[in-house]
């Protein structure tokens, strides 16, 4: 079968393994049925920005032609660092945007992707954002009402926590079985100033998230739809927002977001 359009992210569903979804023009493919099956993506050199639709020939933050980039709430500079959020003081590139994504609660998190670390996400994206970043385990720590504040606990915590993933040894299945998520959590909570300690919350659950991999490669080898045309082979897996092909390349679908491409399986 061969279908035509723009990549955006995959969605996701909690299950076990996570069910993965990518939306392609007006179909919705299942792609957990396309693994052990041969797949070809074919980049069809154009990009449109993933906020506006026009065509640009560089993708920026993500999917954004470069005036979304300087200019759309998405690609602010609290999205990476929650802890410069404004919108609680009434400053935002959108208001209304910040009131339906800053302006809401927020989940500080530990996770082991990979090893462990600190993160921050909407309530409303959990566990999206965990099986996003290829997490096998995540714990809530804390609930804040609003990003900034999120932010603070964060910055807090990465003294002492990473805040990176390591996507190779995500990727190769290399994650520290070893660290106990509930006892690092009672460690944050001493660790935050007093003030912010009264975030922290009582729910201990710890999600376990398997993926659809039917093997895991040795070595992993990044393709990039900038410098090649096309990928192809045995899809063996997807894990975060990676598709794993045999011999170890990988896609990474929400780098190339607005790509145009040909999927055929």
């Amino acid at each position: 079968m061969k279908i035509q359009g723009a990549l955006r992210k995959m969605k996701s569903e909690i299950n076990d393994p996570v069910n993965y979804f990518l939306h392609l023009s007006n179909e919705k493919m299942h792609m957990n049925e396309l693994i052990d099956k041969n797949v070809s993506i074919s980049f069809l050199n154009k990009i449109h920005c993933i906020r506006c639709g026009r065509e640009t020939k560089k993708s920026f933050h993500q999917g954004y032609c470069y005036p979304c980039f300087r200019t759309a709430p998405e690609t602010d500079d609290c999205i990476l660092r929650p802890e410069m959020c404004r919108a609680h003081e009434g400053i935002s590139r959108d208001m209304e945007w910040s009131k339906d994504h800053c302006l809401k609660d927020h989940i500080v998190y530990l996770a082991i992707s990979s090893g462990l670390k600190v993160g921050v996400t909407r309530l409303a994206q959990v566990p999206t954002r965990w099986i996003d970043q290829g997490a096998s385990y995540a714990i809530k720590i804390a609930q804040s009402p609003n990003r900034y504040t999120a932010g603070l606990i964060e910055v807090n915590l990465k003294k002492h926590f990473a805040d990176k993933t390591n996507w190779r040894n995500m990727l190769t299945n290399k994650i520290d079985t070893e660290t106990q998520l509930l006892e690092q959590k009672n460690k944050a909570k001493e660790l935050v100033k007093k003030e912010l300690a009264k975030y922290f919350i009582d729910d201990d659950e710890i999600l376990e998230i398997n993926y659809p991999v039917i093997s895991f490669p040795e070595k992993v080898n990044s393709f990039n739809f900038d410098k090649e045309q096309k990928i192809e082979g045995k899809l063996v897996g997807i894990k975060g927002q990676y598709l794993i092909f045999e011999g170890g390349i990988v896609l990474n679908i929400r780098k190339h977001k607005g790509y145009q491409v040909e999927l055929i399986y």
